[in-house]
């Protein structure tokens, strides 16, 4: 492999140039505006999707996926916090892998991310104009306009700067949260226990009872609904070149994002089941609004968590927009995408990193309005990316004992085992699932593997942060041996 030093690139552009030409603004962000960032990325999944799971292993099996994927999760970002105070650069997930498991590695892990953050935007403002079209706003339908009118707005205020765009996240979040809260009191004071197992039961599925009616096969059928209560927390270290110290700054806001999105899921699930039922709501596009109505009449209170649920879904996309753009920064900075698409603006913001998967996620939910099946192959990127972040913690540790970690992960190389594993059970379970989601996800990874076999690979930049990492520890390695 050949790794190329910005001077000798193929744009010819001095070195010093071309590092501050991909600049991003320091110092933006708190441990308590990347806490909003990290339940941002996560709070539509509490609105709606996860109740889909309902269908794949009623109560039983949800809850059961739901607890291992909280443990996948928690076990995922305690590792993610002490990788990200070894280091703090944009790439995050790539960042890591690179260091541990080598260009490849990176590679693969960036790409992976990537599908997440592009696809789940798409399917995300499917569902914005789905809210739109139901609650009646400016008499407009769900289409392409409301999705062109989404990715133009917001992302028009990322263009604007990242301090102004978190901002403008956390304010959206803390409504989206006070609405969760909200609607768990009211619908805990309808909650009856008898109500959560009413799902007929399969009498041919193996294990079958009533809180598990799909069997036991339907607990691993639900992981990939489990994760929608925690899916992109993990995108916090994507901030970590705009944030306050950062060595300190994000292992905290990561333990208070997991810990916060722990509480809603709880409450979510719990709350909306025992309300109405876990049969009226597992089907429904609206559960918490659904379960607000047992007799299909509005209530002051189902409005208020109806608009609540857009202002979730404006959150989350607006928030997987900032981590798509870093990570597509990041992986063109170091050349393993193509260049330019790394320049930043004179207010810092990778403003091509922003348009392009902007254009592509616009393209998608226009072309094809299916956001349950976007959704679906964001999770298949996400799960190979966790897989691959928690093995380059497992082999940091082996191979650098030594490297000063600020934060250290509570139980080491064995919390990212079980983070492994799970992740690589979630894996497996996208195809029990939509097959056809996880074959188009898998035909987009073989062809951005190509890509990178036959070109990038040769044409890395080794003056990017990232790269200068890996170099320098190649380097200490080498003198080791010596």
């Amino acid at each position: 492999m050949t790794v190329e030093s910005a001077k000798t690139s193929s744009t010819a552009e001095p070195a010093d140039d071309y590092l501050e030409r991909r600049t991003l603004r320091r110092g933006s962000a708190g441990w308590l505006l990347l806490t909003g960032l990290g339940v941002a990325y996560v709070v539509s999944g509490d609105y709606s999707g996860w109740n889909f799971g309902l269908a794949e292993g009623g109560f039983g099996g949800l809850a059961i996926a739901m607890a291992l994927m909280g443990v996948m999760y928690a076990c995922m970002v305690f590792s993610l916090a002490e990788l990200s105070s070894v280091l703090p650069t944009a790439g995050g997930g790539y960042g890591f892998a690179r260091r541990a498991l080598g260009p490849w590695g990176g590679f693969l892990t960036g790409t992976a991310i990537l599908i997440e953050y592009i696809l789940a935007p798409a399917a995300i403002s499917i569902f914005i104009g789905d809210y739109v079209e139901s609650l009646g706003l400016f008499g407009l339908a769900s289409g392409w306009p409301v999705y062109l009118a989404c990715f133009v707005v917001f992302i028009g205020i990322h263009l604007w700067g990242v301090g102004e765009a978190l901002r403008f996240s956390f304010v959206v979040t803390g409504i989206a949260v006070a609405a969760l809260l909200v609607f768990a009191v009211g619908a805990f004071m309808d909650f009856d226990a008898s109500k959560l197992n009413d799902i007929a039961v399969d009498g041919d599925a193996f294990g079958a009872n009533s809180w598990l009616p799909m069997g036991l096969l339907g607990i691993w059928a639900a992981f990939p609904f489990g994760m929608w209560f925690f899916l992109g927390v993990e995108g916090v270290p994507l901030a970590a070149e705009e944030t306050k110290d950062p060595a300190r700054t994000l292992p905290r806001a990561i333990r208070w994002s997991m810990a916060i999105l722990i509480v809603l899921a709880l409450l979510t699930f719990f709350a909306s089941a025992g309300a109405r039922g876990a049969d009226a709501i597992q089907g429904a596009g609206n559960p918490l609004v659904e379960a607000l109505q047992p007799g299909g009449e509005a209530t002051t209170l189902s409005r208020i968590v109806n608009y609540a649920g857009l202002a979730g879904l404006v959150a989350s996309f607006f928030s997987l927009i900032y981590a798509g753009s870093r990570q597509l920064f990041a992986l063109s900075r170091a050349g393993y995408l193509p260049r330019f698409l790394s320049l930043t603006s004179s207010r810092k913001a990778p403003y091509l990193g922003l348009l392009v998967p902007g254009a592509i996620g616009f393209g998608l939910a226009a072309a094809t309005g299916d956001g349950a099946r976007m959704l679906n192959v964001a999770v298949f990127g996400a799960t190979i990316s966790y897989a691959l972040m928690s093995l380059s913690h497992i082999v940091l540790r082996r191979r650098e004992p030594g490297l000063e970690r600020p934060y250290r992960t509570p139980g080491g190389m064995l919390t990212s085992s079980v983070a492994l594993v799970l992740a690589c059970a979630a894996l497996v379970a996208t195809f029990l699932v939509d097959v056809t989601a996880a074959l188009i996800a898998l035909a987009v990874y073989v062809v951005a593997i190509a890509y990178f076999g036959f070109y990038s690979r040769k044409h890395l930049v080794a003056r990017a942060p990232e790269e200068e990492f890996a170099a320098l520890a190649a380097a200490e390695a080498e003198l080791e041996r010596d």
